[in-house]
């Protein structure tokens, strides 16, 4: 499906007759002052390497990496800028993590040329030695800011963010992670330390923006996107928040389609995107960045990956 909400900001940028940003050439954006960046983003694939039974109830035949790596090629050969982002809980769910423990998981992911990914909850699944055994098979950082590895093993080994420069853009991408108490076994996340992500996200966003100068910010979260007590959600970090364009998540499960369009403290919108489980979908998003005026606009798709109805 895609959602666009484009009349406003076309007519923002003086191109007001176009029928979508996506059908512009590379010069005609350019001439608008516009840059543009292609993300495609996936969230809790749970070793699902291959794709679902034929006969599964839920997901018959979808997904699988193969078709994820698919999708990737195909956005980077009709994109010139792309982002491939993942938000977390890579590990465990089929056999793959229960005899190689991540390794194949992140060699493919690797291969398809991912960015970063969240640290999700069962990254922790075999501890912090496996996760650090199979780190070295990541070509891409784990990210998560309101973790404090300091007293690990894992200190200096997954990161608070990381700037990634596409074009004439500077993105910053920074990670939260999941409350792990009475989510996780103590004796797998040990001496790491659960901090505010709220006060957290504040911090970085100002990081980016402030110290850094980045044009896009995206907070690549395992919170979940939103609950029914008062737990921190993605929606809560959406409100709360003034500088944090993007917000992709994971851990519940849930297959925004479209994408949640919320008001942040400063008045102005935040696209909250996630695409399900098990890479039966993955999500795109088109984003156009104004730079002098400092707009931002979203076209989103949520992509099937494969042919069965699920």
């Amino acid at each position: 499906m895609l959602h666009i909400d484009r009349r406003r900001f076309l007519k923002t940028v003086g191109i007001a007759g176009a029928a979508s940003l996506a059908g512009l050439p590379a010069l005609a954006l350019r001439d608008a002052g516009l840059s543009k960046i292609a993300i495609i983003h996936t969230n809790d694939l749970h070793s699902r390497l291959d794709p679902y039974p034929e006969d599964d109830t839920d997901y018959p035949g979808m997904g699988g990496f193969a078709r994820i790596a698919a999708l990737i090629n195909k956005t980077r050969k009709e994109n010139q800028h792309v982002l491939v982002l993942d938000a977390g809980d890579v590990f465990q769910g089929t056999p793959y993590f229960n005899m190689y423990g991540g390794k194949p998981e992140l060699k493919l992911m690797s291969k398809m040329g991912y960015d970063a990914a969240a640290f999700g909850n069962h990254e922790f699944d075999n501890g912090k030695d496996g996760f650090l055994e199979v780190l070295p098979y990541a070509d891409f950082p784990f990210l998560a800011a309101n973790y404090d590895f300091s007293d690990t093993i894992l200190a200096g080994r997954v990161k608070d963010y990381t700037i990634i420069r596409r074009g004439d853009l500077k993105i910053g991408v920074y990670g939260l992670g999941i409350e792990m108490e009475g989510l996780v076994s103590q004796n797998l996340y040990g001496s790491t330390v659960y901090m505010d992500p709220i006060a957290v996200a504040r911090e970085m966003e100002e990081k980016l923006h402030s110290h850094y100068g980045c044009d896009l910010i995206i907070c690549l979260s395992h919170l979940g996107y939103k609950y029914e007590d008062d737990q921190v959600s993605d929606t809560c970090i959406a409100n709360e928040t003034r500088l944090t364009h993007l917000i992709i998540g994971g851990h519940t499960h849930t297959l925004l389609d479209p994408p949640a369009v919320l008001k942040n403290k400063a008045g102005k919108e935040v696209w909250i995107a996630q695409a399900g489980y098990g890479g039966a979908y993955a999500g795109r998003l088109n984003v156009y960045v104004d730079r002098q005026a400092e707009n931002h606009f979203v076209e989103s798709y949520t992509i099937k990956l494969g042919q069965k109805q699920g």
